[in-house]
């Protein structure tokens, strides 16, 4: 079985055992994902998602992030860990975003990653989520599963993204990396997966293709 081949086969599966391709991160307007994904970095979503509660209520538009007082947003975004340097970057960022790009985010990789602290995973999530366009978000689990799947061998992100991006469909990339979350909190955990509870390759067996992952 090629590379190819895997890669179809696992989109397929984790299509249907997860129909429903949502971010974890939860936000209601544009540059909010690029907040939250911003805060991402070395943080659950989970714990995300709880500051995030407050923070959008506290600052409920652009221009109030642009304004913001960046003591103030670091001790909203405390929990979420090196919350000076996040809230630096976040003011930073919403301040051009709002003044150079007319509070619309850009619709390219290179473009978005010239904001403050935004690198090509959270890049990538906004273009997958936000413009519908081609998007690999290539986080732990994605980094993992895939590794395991044998779509890469890689483990920098960027080469990860490269490998990906030559196996999945471009309209379907946004949604198999929130697959692949899910199915890394559900089954192919970092530490003791439930390989004899997987459904993949269950999926795999069924579809007359026997498969075991790299774990």
């Amino acid at each position: 079985m090629t590379k190819k081949e895997r890669a179809v086969l696992a989109a397929a599966g984790l299509a249907e055992i997860y129909p429903d391709a949502l971010c974890s991160l939860v936000y209601r307007k544009p540059y909010e994902l690029m907040i939250a994904g911003r805060l991402s970095a070395q943080c659950t979503d989970a714990r995300v998602n709880i500051v995030t509660k407050e923070l959008f209520e506290k600052y409920p538009t652009l221009g109030s992030f642009a304004e913001a007082d960046i003591d103030e947003v670091a001790e909203i975004i405390k929990p979420c860990g090196l919350y000076k340097t996040k809230a630096k970057s976040i003011v930073e960022a919403c301040r051009r975003l709002l003044y150079d790009f007319g509070g619309e985010l850009p619709r390219t990789i290179e473009e978005l990653t010239t904001l403050s602290g935004i690198g090509r995973k959270t890049a990538n999530l906004i273009m997958g989520d936000v413009h519908h366009l081609p998007a690999i978000v290539t986080d732990t689990h994605c980094i993992r599963i895939t590794g395991r799947l044998g779509l890469t061998k890689e483990k920098d992100p960027v080469k990860v993204e490269q490998d990906l991006r030559k196996l999945i469909p471009p309209e379907e990339g946004s949604d198999f990396c929130h697959r692949l979350v899910l199915f890394g909190r559900e089954y192919c955990t970092a530490r003791n997966p439930l390989c004899g509870e997987c459904p993949l390759s269950k999926y795999f067996a069924d579809n007359g293709k026997e498969f075991k992952c790299k774990v």
